[in-house]
Formats: structure tokens, sequence, C-alpha cells
């Protein structure tokens, strides 16, 4: 087999897979190399595997609404080993997705085994030497485990290996209020596990502001879980009917929580440790990611990076975003380039309700000295959030002052995940609260809260003149 390729992708993750599928697009010749397993974390222990468990959740939490929807008596039994079952039926449903057979079938070399660099040209698999024009980077993160007293000498979970439960934890303590822990807190409260949450900052979901991050409290500790905020933790004992975890709070006291399983959400650190990154001329950032120019390239300029390994943003989509400069720059450049644009880059935290943002939110906005004007639309006056008795939640839009431009977004709402593209395609492409407002928006649908925002904004920037003007022309009609 030919060795020699355009580019040598390693890592079967998103932005792996992504850059591979687009050099194989373009006829590069291109190979894959992957030691585990295709789609990544994102599949196998990430965005799908917590996705079903959220709506296996979501499902339990409505049959307990189930007098609100008018059904008087109702029971049901939980099996817990069936909802990680179906979840594990939905990663299998999706694997052909990620799979060796469809990316061979694309034009890819997938290639299984451990990838050693072995200089800024060449890559050992097994027995097997790849030759490449460019490397791409694309080998994940980890989740971070935190280097607190006690915690090696006990059993705990993180992402990776919380879909071998099989028997519902009793007391689960999750550690780090970001969109993981809050999404699995919420999960396991629903479920029936007695949840503590401890969290070392002030706020839940530090990135959102404050406003959606307490609506979600709200709506977590009405589900049943102890959040505990201000919360820094500091050793972990064997209990004689489980386990502990002592935190020192805000005000210097201490506190022992209970628990029969931990769960660590402190986020996730870059694959980059097992890797003599000074002998092939490639830096660090402080943090441990892969550093990175505008255009994705690494110190060795033949040489790329994407996804969680080089950050900013640990997320799927944002990997696969970076997968195209880094195929595109790699195979074309010098002659044309492209530099990495996150102008319009949307996320969702998959709580209860959702919480979706594009562009600046009001935190971001002051910490860099933006001014902007905020529209704001409650779905409490929503008919079809009415309906569906998820009638909370809001639509918040900044704007330049005194114009419809948007800067940025933020949708605490059910299906707040959907409502947030019609944002992204309008920032995207330079539009408008006016033309938002302009568009027909199907009744009643959620998707209409998007245009009522717009219309608040709309009335608020009536020019004063024009009302007795409008008065004086309709009673001359009369």
């Amino acid at each position: 087999m030919d060795t020699r390729y355009n580019v040598v992708v390693i890592g079967g993750g998103s932005a792996g897979l992504i850059s591979a599928y687009m050099c194989a697009a373009v006829k590069a010749k291109v190979a894959l190399v992957e030691k585990h397993r295709m789609g990544g974390d994102c599949l196998n222990t990430g965005c799908v595997p917590s996705k079903a468990l959220l709506r296996s959740a979501h499902f339990v939490h409505d049959l307990k609404r189930h007098q609100e929807f008018g059904v008087k008596d109702l029971s049901y039994t939980l099996d817990f080993a069936q909802v990680m079952e179906r979840v594990q039926k939905k990663i299998q449903a999706i694997e052909p997705h990620d799979s060796v057979e469809r990316y061979t079938q694309l034009g890819v070399d997938c290639i299984k085994g451990n990838a050693e660099i072995l200089d800024t040209r060449r890559v050992r698999v097994g027995d097997q030497i790849l030759q490449a024009k460019h490397l791409i980077l694309a080998l994940g993160a980890s989740p971070l485990v935190p280097p607190i007293e006690g915690l090696a000498q006990i059993p705990y979970l993180t992402s990776d290996n919380l879909w071998n439960l099989r028997e519902l934890p009793g007391r689960l303590l999750v550690l780090g209020g970001g969109p993981i822990g809050c999404e699995m807190a919420q999960a396991f409260a629903r479920f029936g596990s007695a949840v503590t949450l401890v969290e070392m900052l002030p706020q839940l979901l530090s990135k959102e502001d404050e406003d959606a991050a307490l609506l979600v409290q709200k709506h977590l500790e009405h589900d049943g879980v102890r959040i505990m905020t201000s919360s820094k933790a500091l050793s972990v004992q064997k209990e004689s009917n489980g386990y502990s975890l002592k935190c020192q709070k805000a005000d210097g006291t201490q506190e022992a929580v209970g628990f029969d399983h931990i769960l660590l959400a402190l986020g996730r650190k870059a694959n980059t440790a097992s890797i003599n990154w000074s002998s092939l001329g490639i830096q660090l950032n402080p943090n441990g990611t892969i550093k990175t120019d505008a255009y994705l390239r690494t110190t060795q300029s033949h040489i790329y990076a994407c996804g969680d390994v080089t950050g900013p943003y640990q997320l799927t989509h944002a990997a696969s975003h970076q997968a195209w400069y880094c195929a595109m720059n790699a195979l074309f450049s010098p002659f044309v380039k492209f530099k990495a644009d996150y102008r319009v880059l949307p996320w969702v935290t998959f709580t209860d309700p959702e919480i979706a943002q594009v562009g600046l939110n009001e935190k971001t906005a002051k910490a860099q000295g933006i001014p902007y004007e905020v529209s704001r639309y409650e779905l409490d006056d929503l008919d079809r959030a009415i309906t569906d008795s998820a009638a909370h939640g809001f639509v918040k839009v900044l704007t330049v002052p005194g114009k419809d431009k948007i800067l940025g977004v933020t949708i605490c709402a059910h299906l707040a995940g959907e409502l947030i593209g019609e944002w992204a395609l309008a920032m995207k492409n330079g539009l408008g609260l006016r033309r938002i407002l302009g568009t027909v928006h199907a009744y009643p649908s959620y998707i209409e809260a998007n245009k009522a925002v717009a219309g608040v904004w709309a009335r608020a920037h009536v020019p004063a003149w024009s009302t007795g003007i409008l008065q004086w022309y309709h009673q001359r009609r009369r």
C-alpha cells in the first residue's frame, strides 16, 4: 500500500472525521488514524449518550406531571438498567455515520492503532510508517480529575465511565456546575437519585448571564437537586455507609456531604501529555492545548490542529467548524488560506429549560466594554408555550444602541437550542431585527418568540415625532 499522503489525520472524533472527509472530498490522499473508537467522545461518551439519557429523564419528568395534562391516575416503575441500555442502542444506531466502512467509501484510508509521531512528516502505526505532506492533529481531550485529597483512593465517575452504570445511585454528588454537571444533576434527580451539586464559583453555568443561570438553578432545585455554590472541595473520605466530600463554604465554615457515587464534571484537558512536543518543535499553551495561529497552524507551519486539543471551544460543532479550515488550509495554502471565524458560534446547555447563546451576552459585552441595548421577550406570553405548559423563560437580544444590528442572543426556554438557529443565520448574514420582524413565522410555534422579541425592539424605537403625525393623519381621514 502507498503510504505517502497529502494529509495524515490523527484522531477519529468530530474534528478528525470532518478533516479527513473534507480532504477526501477534494480528492486528496488522506489517512485517518484512530486508536480506539471512531466517533470519539461525542458519539461514545459525550453528546449522543448524554442527550439520550436526558430524553429518558424528561419523559419521567412528564410522567410525574400527569395530572397537569389531565391524567388522573398513573403508575410506573423505572428500570434504570433499561434506560442505560437504551442509551447504548442510540449510540449503536448512530455509529454507522462515523464508521470505518463509511469513511472508506468516502475515500479515506482508515487505520486503527496508536499513532507515534516520529517527526514532523512521519507517523508510525504498528509496523507501518505513513509519510505526510501535512499532519492534522485532532487528539481530543479527557475529563479533568482534580487533585482532591482522597479522591484517587475511591471509585469515581466521569463522562467516560458514567455509561457503565446499571444501578441508579441512591446518593449522587456532582462536582462542577458547568453544562455537563447541571445536565446530569437534573437527569439523575428526575430518575430519583438524591443529588447534590457542588460548585466552587458563586454562580452555576459561570459563562452565562446571571438571569439565565438563576432560572436553570430554580428548575434544578424544583427537581430536587441540592445546590451548593461558593463551595470548594477539600477532601474525600470513606464512611461506613458510603463516602463524604468535605467542602469549605464562602464564610469559611466546612460541611461534609455524603454520597454513594461522585461524578466529576469539572471540564476537560487536552490529550497532549504523552507526546514530546518540544522535540517536534510544537508549542503548547499554558493550559496544555496545542498553540495554533488564526489559520489553525501549529508552530510547525505544515502541521495543523483542531478540536478539543487546541480549543478554545470544547464543542462538537466548533471542532467540525475548525476541521474545515484545517483541511482547506493544509491542502491549498499558500495559494489560498482562510482564517478561522468564530464570530457566529452558537452553543446550547441542554438542561430543562435549555440555555442557547450566540454572539455576545451581557456578561461578555460588559467585560469587553461594548455598548448595547437589550430587548427581552418573556415566554409566559407565548401562546404555544402556554398550551404546552412550558410558559417560562425568555429571549434576550443585544443590539447596537439605536440600531437593529444584532450583537448576540441568549435564550433560556424549552427548545432554546432549536430557536437559536434563526439568530445564528441572521448574524452570519448581517440581517437585523427588522428582517426578523418582517419574516412570517408559523403559528402557534416556539419560533414566534424570535419575531416577538423583534417586535419589542421595534416598539421601543418608534420615533416620538411620528405618533402625533399619525394621529393627525387618521383624524383628517375620518
